[in-house]
């Protein structure tokens, strides 16, 4: 029975960690049924060319000549041998084929290297016959019980049906005897195995199910599963945070050798470079309240130009990231701002200079 806890569907590891077991949903008795299905409906197939090539084989048999030497290298035994194989591989073929083809249908292309590691528990005795009066074992059997009750009733039913005819068979000739036999064993063929198919299928699917309920997952392990595979939550959260403090600071260091930085005042700050060689100024830096307030500290100690212009430093924020140019349709208010900033710093230089006498 299935664990009350385990409500959540199983992931695809789960589900690969099971194949790599060999552990599928899969049920013997339908790909058994198909197989002895086609065989039979390849032998019925052929069967007309099958009584012909061995009556013919009969009649060269009577023909030989009677002093012939009977022996392993008579003709009688390799025509005998070859008509066997001629007929009999083209139906086991096909067996195998339908069989293998319902095995890969139900649960793929399964190879389990773990499956076939060596367990000494399967060569026990003791295990061995409590699998045989176990639970299980008595499960299988009460479930074999309906498919054989209704095989016995087809049986029965066709015989009921035929027993005026199988109660004359004694006055009937040898052909008529043979085909009324042939005609019994095809009624109670087709039937069974039309039977046989219907549980298969039921089997199959009562076997999904069970599977699938042994697959499912309980929270517990949902989560123990994700720190498997995407690492423990926390220990995520703390490389997250010493990662973006390692931005911070390479933003910090690159704020000091800024050219200008464009402010909200408040909420937004953002830093850009601009040199002679450069297409378009490039973003160093941006943050914003408490960050956007390191980078303004920086660039007060750096003598980096700090510039108020809430619609452009919104707009940088947002636009542009990190290292990279600004947007094209930024390039005018940039360039005024960056004009302003050149022609503070050239007042200032000139104001710098020693007057002459």
């Amino acid at each position: 029975m299935a664990d009350s806890n385990k409500t959540e569907k199983p992931t695809a590891r789960r589900r690969q960690k099971a194949r790599d077991k060999g552990q599928v949903a899969r049920t013997r008795d339908l790909s058994g049924i198909l197989a002895i299905t086609s065989a039979a409906a390849l032998f019925g197939w052929q069967g007309s060319h099958m009584a012909q090539a061995w009556r013919g084989l009969l009649q060269t048999s009577l023909d030989t000549p009677v002093g012939e030497v009977f022996n392993a290298r008579s003709s009688v035994l390799f025509w005998s041998f070859w008509e066997v194989i001629r007929w009999a591989a083209p139906v086991m073929l096909g067996a195998w084929t339908i069989a293998a083809l319902s095995g890969m249908a139900q649960g793929g292309l399964v190879f389990a290297p773990e499956a076939l590691a060596p367990n000494p528990e399967r060569l026990s005795p003791v295990n061995r016959l409590q699998q045989m009066f176990s639970l299980t074992s008595l499960g299988g059997l009460l479930k074999s019980l309906p498919p054989v009750i209704c095989v016995i009733y087809i049986t029965c039913g066709a015989f009921r049906h035929h027993l005026g005819e199988i109660v004359r068979a004694s006055n009937l000739g040898v052909g008529t005897l043979g085909e009324l036999m042939l005609s019994l064993l095809f009624e109670v063929g087709w039937k069974s195995l039309l039977v046989l198919m219907v549980f298969a299928a039921i089997d199959y699917f009562i076997t999904w199910r069970k599977h699938e309920g042994d697959l499912k997952m309980s929270r517990e392990e949902m989560r123990e599963e994700m720190k498997e595979t995407e690492g423990n939550p926390a220990i995520k959260a703390r490389i997250r945070r010493l990662q973006r403090q390692v931005r911070r600071r390479q933003m910090l260091l690159e704020t000091e050798k800024a050219t200008v930085v464009v402010t909200n005042p408040t909420h937004f700050a953002v830093a850009l470079k601009y040199e002679a060689a450069m297409e378009a100024p490039v973003v160093v830096a941006k943050g914003r309240d408490l960050f956007a307030k390191e980078i303004k500290d920086v660039a007060r100690w750096s003598n980096v130009p700090i510039m108020e212009n809430p619609p452009l430093a919104q707009a940088l924020y947002r636009l542009a990231a990190v290292g990279q140019q600004i947007p094209a349709k930024l390039y005018t208010a940039v360039a005024e701002i960056l004009a302003l900033v050149y022609r503070a710093q050239a007042q200032a230089r000139q104001a710098a200079r020693p007057r002459k006498n």
